[in-house]
Parts: C-alpha cells; structure tokens; sequence
C-alpha cells in the first residue's frame, strides 16, 4: 500500500487535481497523512518483528519510539471529494491504521501495560473535536 501511495501521489495524475491552489494544498496534506500513517504502521510492525525475534524485550516494547504513532485523520467529506483512487488509498490507509491501533491496544492489555495518557488534556480535546466534526 505504501508504494502504491507513493507512486500515485507523486503520479502527474495525482497533481491534476484541480487547478484550484486550496484544493491542490488539500490534496498534498491528504498525501502527507497517508504517507504519514502508512510509515507508523510499518515502523509499528517492523517493531513488532523485533519483539517476536527477541531483539528487543517486553520492558522495551512499551518504550514510546516502539509504539504506533499518533496520525491525523482525513476529513472524510474532503477525501469524498477527490478521485476514487486517491479516496480509496486515503481510506484504505486510515482502516489499516485504526486496525494496526486496536492491536496496540490488545497487546498493551496482554502485556498489563497501559497506554501512556494523552501530554495535554487540550490536544485530546481537540482530538475529539476533529473525530466529532
């Protein structure tokens, strides 16, 4: 998926988007948070492939640099806006990143950690805020 992102988003198609200079922004901060997810879940996962190898241990995987990072998420009225391929990489990689987090969460309850709270009680408003609208 991280390649066929890539390959679509850097297409001359992709930069066809639209002649209007918001819409062109738009559609390069979409690419951005696809990409951006993509990468999280594959650094995810390669920690993962370490874990299970015994490279690095249970104390080590509750290490922040080891967990799955925090992503923005696409509007989905502006992603229905675009092409169907680029909606289809844009929600296809937002479902591959909240199956990826739900796993995280599984494993933290395996392990008998909890996952390290929100840094700001404003940031997780706003979260909220961006989930709700």
């Amino acid at each position: 998926m991280a390649d066929e992102a890539r390959t679509y988003f850097d297409s001359s198609a992709a930069t066809e988007e639209g002649g209007d200079p918001l819409r062109r922004v738009a559609f390069a901060c979409e690419s951005l948070k696809v990409t951006t997810r993509l990468m999280h879940v594959i650094a995810w996962l390669l920690s993962q492939r370490a874990w299970q190898r015994g490279e690095i241990g249970d104390a080590d995987l509750a290490d922040e640099k080891y967990r799955l990072g925090r992503a923005a998420q696409s509007d989905p009225d502006l992603a229905a806006s675009f092409a169907f391929a680029a909606r289809a990489l844009i929600e296809g990689s937002q479902e591959l990143y909240e199956r990826v987090a739900r796993l995280q969460e599984r494993m933290d309850v395996m392990l008998g950690e909890t996952p390290m709270p929100d840094i700001s009680p404003a940031r997780a408003l706003l979260d909220r805020l961006n989930q709700a609208f």
